[in-house]
């Protein structure tokens, strides 16, 4: 996959992609990614991509005109746009596997009070929110869907069945794990786990992974029944 992303920061990437997980993926070559800035398409000589809002209030509004041409210079007909905003649809474990298919990637930072409504429509094939709340910019949204989006990409995980057991995968949370030591300042772990049986733990975990969904999201539960 090619993940182009567009901000007013290329250098707050630095460190989030140069380590880890993320960093293996793109010396494998299952995902490339590259940064452009979208001051560089504003056509004054201060490089301003802001103005004030029509109607009033507060901040400032990214302007139409870089954004659709800083777009523009990357997109091509396999390009899927997606701007990384509150007021867009709720990434999901779903939503993340769907952007896995996709060829390339072109995600959208917001900054300031939000970008022209214009732009949106032109240019960008669908809103995506990382959750109700506002970031002070985009770009901590765009790594948070790249690091999401990237697990699904043959290759990038060691074991490809590991996402599939991953919390939400199934619509719920994942079940509790353990490791050495067996007990740990008076705790144990599970009897059942250390038994051998694999469809005793099978059951095990399902059973202790709906029990956790219900007690901190009751709703996931009631939208599996």
């Amino acid at each position: 996959m090619l993940v182009d992303i567009l901000s007013l920061f290329p250098e707050y990437f630095r460190g989030p992609f140069d380590v880890s997980m993320l960093m293996r993926a793109q010396d494998k070559g299952c995902i490339e990614i590259r940064h452009t800035d979208i001051r560089d398409f504003a056509e004054n000589k201060h490089q301003r991509v802001d103005d004030r809002p029509f109607g009033g209030g507060p901040g400032m509004v990214m302007k139409p005109d870089p954004v659709v041409r800083a777009i523009r210079s990357v997109r091509s007909p396999r390009s899927h746009v997606v701007c990384l905003s509150p007021q867009g649809v709720l990434l999901s474990a779903a939503k993340c596997e769907e952007l896995s298919r996709k060829e390339h990637l072109i995600l959208l930072c917001g900054h300031y009070e939000g970008i022209d409504e214009r732009a949106i429509e032109i240019a960008v094939d669908e809103e995506i929110s990382i959750g109700d709340y506002v970031l002070t910019n985009g770009c901590a949204a765009a790594i948070v869907l790249v690091d999401a989006v990237s697990r699904f990409i043959p290759g990038v995980i060691g074991h490809p069945d590991a996402v599939r057991e991953d919390s939400f995968q199934n619509g719920i949370f994942d079940a509790p794990h353990y490791t050495r030591p067996e007990v740990f300042e008076g705790l144990e772990v599970p009897a059942v786990l250390r038994g051998g049986n694999h469809a005793e733990i099978q059951k095990w975990r399902e059973t202790e992974a709906i029990k956790k969904t219900s007690r901190i999201r009751p709703e996931l539960v009631k939208e599996r029944t």
